[in-house]
């Protein structure tokens, strides 16, 4: 879901919300949450976490709970992921799936024990995870909607293990591992994840101590020259990575098969929500693909602009597009018939005018996430 002009209305705000506004925040609405969108300029923000480090309020991501013997076991049967090749303490990106193998969301599983699951959905799907999770959850597990109780604050950058450690918190454990630590009397989660491609730490942190970690993360990434960064530039570094967003990448109408994420599919489990259409889909291959564009030219690319061949026939859309600050020059994820394979050259109607673009795989630039 793109990001659009906040509206006045009855949106809900991150506990950070008076802290953005004495930045100078811009700000949008994202899943029904009023967000910063920029701050210093995309461009800029963007750049400080390619380069030094950033600081995102992503307060507006859900959180949800699974707990009670078995609640392990539950959610594995439930979610695409196998949850059985983690252990406790490690988080895993995984999907949940309708039966007809689309994706109702993504999110990450912090597997704290056999009987405590903590999930982060996407912020407008909470309600439909959590409702689809308590439906079918067997007797002595419990799952409970906690998104209003945790902000998150995702730390991003080469220089992001020196801020994290300034403020006392834990650092150097493997990606995709989290550690639990006291801030101030309060327990915050620290895990080794992010959605930029840079080293980066995400905090979960309860609503009470949201403003103190916010300050103290700020004040000791001075010396580095930290930056608060919006959604804005979230959303350039995770497409310059080819990270899906849901909503416009995957949805409820496109399949991990189709968006290349199978492998956060659990082949080997004998069951999980959708298993029989993404089975068959897999064994029979998708009839469409998402792919990487580069510009060759000075095009740039955005959502739901159609993607052509070179006679003119249309070969599928563009499903994320923008302007890479890394490369400058056009970038962009696109749905595209199967046929179609990377070294290719296609061309995306702009605004009437056919703008050349390669077929590439992703990510657009170096990984720099672990």
């Amino acid at each position: 879901m793109t990001p659009s002009p906040a509206q006045p209305t009855d949106l809900k705000k991150s506990p950070l919300h008076e802290r953005h506004l004495a930045l100078g925040a811009k700000f949008a609405e994202f899943g029904g949450w009023e967000m910063p969108l920029e701050y210093s300029g995309v461009v800029a923000e963007h750049t400080a976490v390619r380069t030094s480090v950033g600081v995102f309020d992503v307060s507006h991501l859900g959180k949800a709970t699974v707990k009670g013997p078995g609640a392990a076991a539950y959610v594995n049967a439930c979610l695409t992921n196998d949850l059985g090749k983690i252990a406790p303490g490690q988080a895993q990106y995984t999907l949940c799936c309708n039966e007809r193998g689309g994706v109702v969301d993504d999110l990450i599983a912090y597997l704290h024990a056999d009987g405590d699951v903590f999930l982060i959905p996407n912020a407008a799907n909470t309600a439909e995870v959590v409702r689809l999770l308590q439906a079918d959850a067997p007797d002595g597990v419990e799952v409970t909607n906690v998104h209003d109780d945790y902000a998150i604050l995702a730390v991003q950058g080469a220089n992001s293990d020196e801020v994290v450690s300034a403020i006392g918190l834990p650092i150097g454990h493997d990606y995709m591992a989290f550690a639990t630590a006291d801030f101030g009397g309060t327990p915050v989660v620290v895990c080794r994840t992010g959605y930029t491609g840079e080293r980066g730490y995400e905090l979960v942190v309860p609503n009470a101590a949201a403003v103190p970690v916010f300050d103290a993360l700020l004040k000791a990434g001075e010396q580095y020259g930290i930056v608060p960064a919006g959604l804005g530039a979230r959303d350039t570094l995770r497409t310059e990575m080819g990270y899906p967003l849901h909503g416009q990448d995957i949805s409820p109408d496109i399949t991990p098969v189709q968006a290349r994420s199978g492998w956060a599919v659990g082949w080997k489990k004998e069951h999980f929500w959708g298993d029989a259409a993404l089975r068959a889909e897999k064994e029979q291959g998708p009839v469409r693909i998402l792919r990487g564009l580069r510009a060759a030219g000075r095009g740039i690319p955005r959502p739901h602009m159609t993607v052509l061949d070179q006679s003119g026939a249309t070969l599928g859309e563009v499903t994320s597009g923008t302007f890479s600050p890394t490369l400058k020059k056009g970038v962009a994820l696109a749905l595209l018939d199967a046929a179609v394979k990377e070294g290719d050259q296609v061309t995306v109607d702009i605004r009437g005018r056919q703008e050349i673009f390669d077929v590439v795989k992703p990510p657009f630039v170096t990984v720099h996430v672990r």
